[in-house]
């Protein structure tokens, strides 16, 4: 791709990817979950947890008594949860908690009585979920813990999402975001673990890229850029998996852009929604997508929670970036980039085998559909900003 097709704020965009690294994707709660059990329980020196949606139902307890345990053997244990989007947690728990000797900290508290408290602040969330364990693994991804990302089997909802676990020097980076935000809220000084998994080749391995900082408006270009960048780039393939896709003009534009170049680009959204407005608002942004020729398909087998892509079948990006204006905006986010065709292969078998359970979106039937739909599409685009 030459360098002047793709937009001049885009063509400086770096990604410093670290080689030497073994990552592997965990499909939704029912593979995610017990990886991060089996890290957590083997913790020998400290455990760093940030967690958007952490439970107080079957999962959350799981996660709470295997921290507690932790803490109760010696291990230095932090949770960093998000007061929005935890909001239902029974604060019993957090209580249980610190009395293990859990260090819990919680990030914006709703609390209009606080003389510095402002409404605009309930926007601005800690939407990523990092886990750390040692310094030597890491995991990030779409999964919160509750019940919604449960298998069936275990009375869980089975939310389809993506984490990946890495090991290797990238851990660092997952390391050194989640320290960067604990400082940030006030949180209690944590041990420097600066250890990476030992015997993995730094010449070979997977060539892997943290991009998350402890700083909204960086990290947020940061993420976005690089994630334009690349669909510039695209020579054959672009798959995108996302839960909350209501894209702006730069990201339409790259995707569009890409399509016309004979790119096969689709996009792989939720059929049914957790906040179904917002998949409302999605559809207001499709009808220019469809004419430039990106294929679109609706997720129809459960709630699509993924937010994840594969480019060419050697870029992939898998963790809390929505393509939506909060994420854009607003959130704190973090996304692992890794560089590498043998999990690139992984991505894309994985995407094909959600397309079996999904339903593209016909061009000529979502143009005639009934203006009702379109107003209230639009209606709910205009309030992208709040959704």
């Amino acid at each position: 791709m030459p360098s002047d097709v793709i937009p001049r704020r885009f063509r400086r965009v770096e990604q410093p990817f670290v080689g030497g690294n073994e990552v592997l994707l965990h499909r939704d709660g029912a593979e995610a979950y017990p990886a991060m059990l089996e890290a957590i329980y083997g913790a020998r020196e400290q455990i760093l947890l940030e967690m958007y949606w952490f439970a107080s139902d079957r999962a959350g307890r799981r996660f709470a008594d295997a921290l507690a345990a932790a803490a109760a053997r010696g291990v230095e244990v932090a949770v960093l949860y998000d007061a929005v989007g935890s909001i239902g947690a029974d604060p019993a728990m957090w209580t249980e908690l610190r009395r293990a000797g859990v260090q819990v900290v919680e990030f914006g508290p709703v609390a209009p009585w606080r003389r510095r408290f402002r409404l605009e602040r309930l926007t601005r969330r800690d939407h990523r979920k990092i886990l750390v364990v040692d310094g030597e693994i890491g995991f990030t991804g779409g999964c919160n813990i509750a019940n919604a990302w449960l298998s069936l089997e275990d009375g869980g909802a089975a939310w389809r999402d993506d984490m990946v676990s890495v090991r290797g020097p990238a851990v660092r980076g997952l390391l050194l975001s989640a320290l960067g935000i604990w400082r940030r809220v006030g949180g209690p000084p944590l041990l420097r673990i600066r250890r990476s998994e030992p015997g993995l080749d730094p010449a070979g391995g997977m060539r892997v890229n943290v991009l998350g900082e402890a700083s909204f408006l960086r990290e947020q270009r940061e993420i976005s850029r690089a994630y334009v960048r690349e669909l510039y780039r695209a020579r054959q393939r672009a798959w995108i998996r996302n839960a909350y896709f209501v894209p702006d003009r730069a990201v339409r534009r790259a995707l569009g852009h890409a399509a016309g170049r004979g790119v096969d680009v689709r996009v792989l959204v939720p059929g049914e929604s957790d906040v179904e407005v917002v998949r409302h608002a999605s559809r207001a942004t499709w009808g220019y997508l469809l004419r430039h020729g990106v294929r679109i398909f609706e997720f129809e087998s459960r709630i699509l929670h993924a937010k994840s892509a594969v480019i060419d079948g050697r870029f992939s990006t898998i963790g809390t970036f929505n393509l939506d204006y909060l994420s854009l905006r607003s959130n704190l986010e973090i996304n692992v980039s890794v560089d590498d065709e043998v999990f690139g292969a992984t991505m894309e078998g994985s995407f094909l085998r959600d397309l079996e359970a999904s339903r593209e979106i016909d061009q000529n039937a979502f143009r005639y559909r009934p203006l009702g739909e379109r107003l209230f599409e639009l209606v709910a685009y205009r309030f992208r900003k709040f959704l």
